[in-house]
């Protein structure tokens, strides 16, 4: 009887779940991250998080750890790499959360969470060959093939968000420039639109914009549809999955399933493909539901 903890460590919420045995939800919590005061304050809000969802397991009831992070774990090193939570890049996390609890903590890039937990459970249900994208503050993916999540050798399979398209693009934290991060992240466009315009406007706003005729909005956003397109019609001519599941807040974004698709189409080597593509089921708490079945 195994009760399991999951903890999605994002760019702006963190999240915990607790599961019972069942894989039933029992607890579940949201809280802003702390990443404007550093590693140590995330570090803090992630172990009082599993704490307080540690209490409501019964005595002598077994429990896993698993946490979703914006990033992966070196597998020579141990630290965190490919964060773009950047304060968490070079730190020991996995290990700083084990010492600190006590126990063993499974650690997984949080679009893997989420492509697992979509494929379980939600929208990539019945598929073999899915490919999850987060699209929000960030910019990632995760590859299910056969009942798994494929992580490859270096641990960074299903990267799509560092991918250059744009040699003489925006830089990009991980140090090239024009990633798909820097084109398709809600960021990435905000930053393209203040560039272009000198006005500050968020992702919703450019999006409203866009359907209520403004100029600029429709020329940012169109270009926002076309990387779009550029980015996920490369991938799918490299991958060919049977599915591709959109999450992240980007994901609530109606266009993308109809002018979106037409990009995509666009872009693949074949003119006639057919691969669904599909938002997701379980909202943005996908990630969590894949924290706790990675727990260790």
């Amino acid at each position: 009887m195994c009760f399991r903890i999951g903890i999605d460590l994002g760019g702006t919420k963190t999240e915990s779940l607790l599961l019972n045995p069942e894989g039933l939800p029992m607890l579940r919590s949201r809280q802003q991250t702390p990443r404007d005061r550093g590693y140590q304050a995330i570090l803090d809000r992630v172990c009082a998080m599993i704490d307080e969802a540690a209490r409501h397991v019964p005595p002598h009831g077994a429990c896993t750890v698993g946490v979703g992070i914006p990033g992966s774990i070196d597998a020579a090193t141990g630290l965190v790499h490919n964060a773009n939570t950047t304060c968490l890049i070079g730190k020991p996390l996995q290990q700083d959360l084990e010492k600190r609890l006590g126990r063993a903590v499974g650690i997984e890039n949080d679009a893997n969470c989420f492509t697992l937990a979509e494929c379980r459970q939600g929208a990539g249900r019945g598929y073999g060959r899915v490919f999850g994208v987060i699209m929000g503050t960030g910019c990632g993916g995760g590859i299910y093939c056969s009942g798994g999540i494929i992580t490859g050798l270096n641990g960074i399979a299903g990267e799509w968000g560092h991918c250059s398209i744009d040699p003489d693009g925006a830089p990009c934290y991980c140090g090239n420039k024009g990633c798909i991060e820097t084109k398709i992240s809600g960021g990435g466009v905000e930053k393209i639109f203040y560039e272009r315009f000198a006005r500050a406007l968020s992702m919703r706003d450019i999006v409203q914009g866009y359907r209520d005729s403004d100029p600029a909005c429709a020329l940012v956003f169109a270009g926002f549809l076309d990387d779009f397109g550029r980015a996920l019609g490369g991938l799918i001519s490299m991958l060919d999955p049977d599915a591709v599941i959109l999450g992240g807040g980007l994901s609530h974004i109606d266009e993308l399933y109809s002018l979106g698709v037409e990009k995509v189409r666009r872009y693949a080597f074949h003119r006639g493909i057919r691969t669904p593509l599909l938002r997701n089921e379980l909202g943005d708490s996908a990630g969590v539901f894949g924290a706790a079945w990675i727990g260790l």
